[in-house]
Parts: structure tokens; sequence; C-alpha cells
């Protein structure tokens, strides 16, 4: 399975991407919004997990686009944000999980399967 990591902070892209890759991920990053959004449409991946505060393009603006486009409205999409408030307007913008800063890597991992798992099986994430 392959994921994209986009994610401004770099302990948090690192510790994240070092523990999917040991779980046996394909794991790609991107440092902000802009090349995470190019490098999503260009790689498709299987799975999204993304910051929604980041500079240049923010994770609202990213995951709108996503949710906009043909090629990627149906990637699974993972928010992992320190935005205190943000988790209902996060679902109503079209993520498919919410993870509350600092969330552990097995964690994310955990609810990347979870995600996947109904995804291949056709059900409606």
């Amino acid at each position: 399975m392959a994921v994209i990591v986009i994610e401004d902070d770099g302990d948090a892209r690192r510790i994240y991407s070092e523990y999917l890759r040991l779980k046996g991920w394909t794991v790609f990053t991107a440092p902000d919004g802009r090349s995470g959004l190019t490098k999503t449409v260009e790689l498709l991946p299987d799975a999204v997990v993304l910051d929604l505060a980041m500079p240049k393009v923010d994770g609202w603006t990213v995951l709108k686009h996503l949710r906009a486009s043909s090629m990627t409205a149906q990637v699974p999409v993972v928010v992992v944000s320190a935005v205190s408030d943000a988790r209902d307007d996060a679902f109503q913008a079209g993520c498919d999980a919410y993870l509350a800063k600092p969330c552990p890597p097995e964690v994310l991992h955990r609810q990347l399967c979870a995600l996947l798992r109904q995804h291949i099986a056709g059900a409606p994430i």
C-alpha cells in the first residue's frame, strides 16, 4: 500500500513515514500543501495523511481539491491536526478520519488500515 504524508512539521513527517515504512507501506512525503497536492495527483496513492495548518497551501485547500477531482475523490484522507476545533469541519470538508495531535504513529497506522479495509471491500468510507 502507498500513502503520502503531507505535513509541514519535519519531525512528525519523519516519525509517521518511518513507522509506516516499517509496517510495509510505500511512503511519499510532502512538506507543504502545494507539493502534497501535486504529488498526490501524480502518484495516486492508496491513502493520504494530511495536516491542516501548513504554509503555501493549507490542508483545507488540499482536501477541497482532492475531493473535487475525479482522480482523487475516492482516495481515503486521514487528517492529523493540532487545530483543536476542526474535527467537524474536517469531516464536512470530506476527510474520512480525523486524529488529534499529538498522535502516536501506531494509532495512525491502525486508522489507515481500517479505512483501507473498508475501501477495498467497496463499502462507503
